[in-house]
């Protein structure tokens, strides 16, 4: 049943959203304010909700309708967003999912699928089954991440490296054909693409399309969240990076290297400024994003990038699984075509 006191509420102040997610430590920029503007402004239908006991602020959830294939469906990723501790989760949730029920039927949404950013246990995989979420065939955005605290020196945070990478930014750094550089400029992000879609037909994987990656760029940049890291040989570049800077943390979003210079360290050089720039920018976290265990899941697409990132220090974390809320009986058609597309992937 339904929890009278707990009510979700459309919210209109950006500054009222940002102040609450500052006060919480597990969160993405898939929450953030700019998130939010990047999805409206490829026309998504969006909304952005607060959960309310009274006139407390219990958690702010961001949702998108997404029109796939195979009919809509509202997402929240990497959300809801709730404070440390937050002892009534249960309810927060089922409050968010009878709003979301309503907003699915008005919409035609065939289910909810909600991405959580909170922390993995018995406990909070047990209050997302008790408000009637059902685990989803496939993830939505990472489960888990790995993560690195940059509160410490630069020097301190190059001590606790595995002594390979350290070696690698080291030598990069003494090498005179190797260099970084940052940028905020619009016009830089199709210098990004040439090396991005370079990539994608090597690894071929389906790319985000060049007004994908303009709009997220744009959007974020409204506000000074983010840069584009070039790492180039002799010149001419070999390697980038999208990074975003948001609530106290960097975050290594899109990134490219050509395969031509893998055996070169630009990548160790390039994350390192990147992590450099987060510490300039007062950020206390780094995300890597996706994790996957390359001693357990050896052959899982992440393992080879997660061991590159393991190098630099830092710990994993783990997020309840995805979740998913049917609306319709078209959902066991989407589950069935995910969950074979999902065992075809290998993941």
């Amino acid at each position: 049943m339904e929890d009278s006191d707990f009510k979700v509420s459309e919210m209109s102040q950006e500054s009222a959203w940002e102040s609450f997610i500052s006060g919480c430590s597990q969160k993405t920029f898939l929450q953030s304010w700019s998130w939010g503007n990047f999805n409206e402004r490829m026309r998504e239908k969006t909304w952005k909700l607060g959960v309310f006991k009274g006139s407390e602020l219990k958690a702010v959830s961001l949702a998108v309708l997404v029109n796939a294939k195979r009919g809509k469906f509202i997402l929240v990723p990497h959300g809801p967003v709730m404070k440390d501790k937050e002892r009534e989760k249960e309810k927060i949730l089922k409050a968010l999912i009878s709003d979301l029920k309503n907003k699915g039927k008005e919409n035609k949404a065939v289910f909810i699928r909600i991405s959580p950013i909170t922390e993995r246990s018995g406990e909070n995989e047990a209050a997302f089954k008790k408000a009637g979420l059902r685990e989803a065939p496939i993830h939505a955005h990472p489960e888990s991440s790995w993560k690195l605290g940059i509160s410490p020196s630069e020097e301190e945070i190059m001590a606790k490296m595995r002594k390979t990478t350290r070696y690698l930014v080291r030598q990069a750094l003494k090498n005179k054909d190797i260099g970084i550089k940052r940028s905020e400029d619009v016009k830089d992000l199709e210098k990004f693409n040439q090396l991005y879609l370079k990539v994608v037909k090597k690894q071929r994987f389906v790319p985000f399309s060049y007004r994908y990656l303009n709009e997220e760029f744009q959007s974020f940049l409204q506000k000074g969240q983010i840069s584009l890291f070039f790492a180039e040989y002799k010149g001419k570049p070999a390697a980038s990076a999208f990074v975003i800077f948001w609530s106290g943390m960097g975050f290594y979003h899109h990134a490219a290297l050509l395969p031509e210079f893998h055996k070169l360290p630009l990548a160790y050089l390039l994350q390192w400024e990147a992590i450099k720039e987060a510490k300039r920018r007062n950020c206390f976290l780094y995300d890597f994003w996706g994790y996957a265990d390359p001693a357990k899941t050896p052959n899982h697409p992440w393992a080879g990038p997660t061991l590159f990132k393991m190098g630099f220090g830092g710990s994993a974390h783990f997020y309840v699984r995805t979740k998913d809320f049917p609306l319709s009986k078209k959902y066991w058609l989407t589950w069935a075509f995910e969950k074979l597309r999902k065992a075809k992937r290998g993941l």
